[in-house]
């Protein structure tokens, strides 16, 4: 039993270059996942969910039977890893897992309706809740797991950007509530209003729906656009430089101190 237990998570889990089964097992998963996303996109196409309605409907049915069948052997073989090595406790630490609670709720909004009397509206709802299968691919596709990596690894930088971010979205929409609601009330009606301006401007999307008139509220509204410029490059910069550092890391490249030229230790921070 144990051994097919251990076989099991082997074929489930991303697979060892020289295991062709688990290559082949990760290889169907993949693409059932991908063909699942495509079908969500296509049924909001109206033509052709009345056209292929019954091709939708038993491709669900078959895909919902495969992850229903993939989650409950995960969570059965998940005591083979050493992580969740005890049988109750560990898989009740392995359900909570990132990767698990996203098959759970991939398969979620398929039996809900079944369980719950839920009105018909949300019932069409859930179905778009079937894109977060999109989300089954973060295991088996290396780039997803290192951009995963750099989020994390940057998490910090990356939350300084964002406070900033925010307290410029609040400072220059307040402001200009002040200077342009004398003016045209209908659009500055409040700061949650004047945001909407705010987060146009500070991304540079300028939409122009919604515009200061007045000589200072241009004045502030060019500041804001300015700041923006360079506040919203911040974040693409932090990402860069934690791309740069996780291939370096890859490659066997270490970083460099600056003063004596010498790589350092991964976990030498001075």
């Amino acid at each position: 039993m144990l051994n097919i237990q251990k076989r099991i998570y082997e074929l489930l889990e991303v697979a060892h270059p020289d295991d062709t089964a688990s290559r082949v097992t990760d290889f169907f998963l993949f693409v059932l996942i991908a063909l699942n996303v495509a079908a969500v996109i296509l049924e909001t196409v109206e033509d052709l969910a009345v056209q292929f309605e019954a091709v939708f409907f038993y491709f669900e049915v078959f895909s919902v039977a495969v992850f229903t069948v993939e989650y409950v052997l995960r969570l059965w073989t998940c005591v083979t890893d050493k992580r969740y090595a005890r049988s109750l406790s560990g898989r009740i630490r392995f359900a909570g897992s990132w990767h698990a609670v996203v098959d759970l709720l991939a398969i979620l909004p398929f039996y809900l309706p079944m369980i719950l009397p839920i009105d018909l509206r949300v019932v069409r709802a859930l179905r778009f809740f079937r894109l977060l299968r999109f989300l089954k691919l973060s295991r088996y596709s290396e780039s997803i797991r290192i951009f995963g990596k750099v989020l994390r690894s940057e998490r910090s930088e990356l939350l300084v950007a964002l406070f900033v971010a925010g307290v410029l979205l609040v400072l220059g929409s307040s402001f200009l509530y002040i200077v342009e609601h004398q003016a045209q009330p209908d659009k500055f009606s409040s700061i949650p209003a004047a945001m909407w301006w705010g987060v146009a401007t500070l991304t540079t999307v300028g939409y122009g729906d919604v515009a200061p008139i007045t000589p200072l509220g241009r004045f502030l509204g060019a500041i804001v656009a300015v700041m923006g410029i360079g506040m919203f490059a911040l974040p693409a910069g932090i990402l860069a430089s934690g791309f740069a550092k996780e291939m370096g890391k890859r490659r066997g490249v270490h970083d460099v101190c600056p003063h004596c030229g010498e790589p350092l230790d991964a976990g030498d921070s001075d």
